[in-house]
């Protein structure tokens, strides 16, 4: 069986954590969160075939391309992982979960879903391919994959992502359209097993907030995360959040094996080649730029709570709040950024779903509807489910009156309509 082109980071004795890409991309889209991924996790990424140079050798199906998987894992001694998707890596992870439930740890489904679109979508974008070649679809590439604002501020990403489509195999990617096309495990999504994150971004219009809902919906032990104010490629517009809730999903619901076993997942061999085959030169300085390490000294908690509450309410919000700032409301604004979130929000006693918990229902508390519509988007970014988001609503109505109650759930079902319905 033909196998993947694949790379390695992270210790070589760490549990093995695997980045599936989207149709049309490289590993190259998870540049971005290997820096905090690779502190835990031994990180195993892998091309589509004919993707970034990879062997040409096409793939009828999302079956098919779990299968090359398994057997590239099996040929560097790679029994049980952890498994992260987006798109049609998550069509992958789903095909792990349903078939090979035993090599599989702990899974994250990102912009993914239980059907792509219609068949004949698929298969009319093939025809396009075969007919045009692949530069129609990579020029359009940057309309599905991001919102508008971040393809127009930043144009090395958006340049960097029409090239990825540009240079892939046109019989490959037809291929991966068929297999796209054929996919379809909605009713199977009740035999998934594993602890299950579904991430999804608020503004994706290829696989939105509705595609993700059916996905918890149907998988037993699944939560959602919707990050506000990314669309299609979320790992690549919204770095910093989708690190987060992989971290912090990995390190909680990493699922042990059944019975017996050992407790951490085998690591690759020591001395094995980090990679496979040699990847095609790609800028990723422009996507993955190296962080510098922090100076010695005490924190800047404006900094740190700036990085804080640009995660959890989204850039657009924060630049809105500090664009309205002025010589007499600045202070006020330094003041919430650096207490609030620089010293509050950022301690480390609880994590970011209990402190969402804790807020929502403060809010209830002292009536503030305004701020309660914020942060109950939060804590859908935050990793709160809608069924979790209610019963502390309900927790807060015994407590806080039912009046009180009723005027927030209101204003949490406005939300969550809109944050887990596509537009359109």
């Amino acid at each position: 069986m033909n196998t993947l082109q694949y790379r390695f980071d992270g210790p070589e004795d760490a549990p093995v954590l695997i980045l599936g890409p989207s149709l049309g991309t490289t590993w190259h889209m998870w540049d971005r969160q290997i820096p905090e991924l690779t502190k835990q996790w031994r990180i195993f990424r892998f091309d589509l075939p004919g993707h970034g140079g990879a062997p040409a050798y096409p793939a009828p199906s999302a079956g098919e391309l779990a299968a090359r998987l398994l057997a590239t894992l099996d040929a560097v001694g790679v029994q049980r992982f952890g498994y992260a998707g987006c798109a049609l890596g998550g069509a992958v992870g789903l095909e792990l979960a349903l078939r090979h439930p035993e090599r599989l740890a702990s899974l994250a489904l990102v912009a993914a879903s239980p059907r792509f679109g219609t068949p004949d979508e698929f298969r009319q974008r093939g025809v396009v391919v075969r007919t045009n070649g692949l530069d129609p679809i990579a020029r359009t590439s940057p309309e599905r994959w991001f919102t508008g604002g971040f393809a127009a501020a930043q144009p090395a990403i958006t340049e960097w992502a029409v090239q990825m489509v540009r240079t892939t195999d046109p019989g490959c990617y037809i291929a991966a359209c068929e297999a796209l096309a054929a996919f379809d495990v909605r009713a199977e999504l009740g035999r998934v097993g594993v602890p299950t994150l579904v991430l999804v971004g608020s503004d994706d219009q290829v696989t939105g907030p509705a595609e993700a809902r059916t996905l918890v919906a149907g998988i037993p032990d699944a939560r959602l995360a919707v990050v506000p104010g990314a669309s299609h490629l979320v790992p690549v517009e919204q770095p910093a959040a989708v690190t987060d809730l992989l971290v912090r999903h990995f390190s909680t619901a990493w699922q042990r094996p059944h019975d017996t076993g050992p407790t951490a997942l085998p690591a690759a061999p020591t001395g094995h080649p980090a990679v496979a085959a040699p990847p095609q030169p790609v800028p990723v300085a422009e996507i993955a730029p190296v962080v510098p390490e922090q100076p010695l000294g005490p924190p800047d908690r404006y900094q740190s709570g700036l990085k804080v509450r640009r995660e959890v309410l989204g850039d657009a919000h924060v630049d809105e709040e500090l664009a309205r700032a002025d010589e007499f409301s600045g202070d006020f604004q330094e003041f919430t950024t650096r207490y609030a979130w620089g010293e509050i929000w950022d301690r480390p006693g609880l994590d970011r779903r209990t402190r969402s918990c804790v807020t929502l229902t403060a809010l209830v508390a002292g009536g503030h509807l305004e701020d309660l519509a914020l942060h109950v988007r939060a804590a859908l970014r935050n990793g709160l489910t809608p069924h979790e988001i209610r019963e502390v609503l309900l927790q807060a109505a015994v407590y806080c009156g039912v009046p009180a109650a009723s005027r927030a759930f209101r204003v949490a079902q406005q939300v969550v309509r809109e944050e887990t319905t596509p537009a359109g």
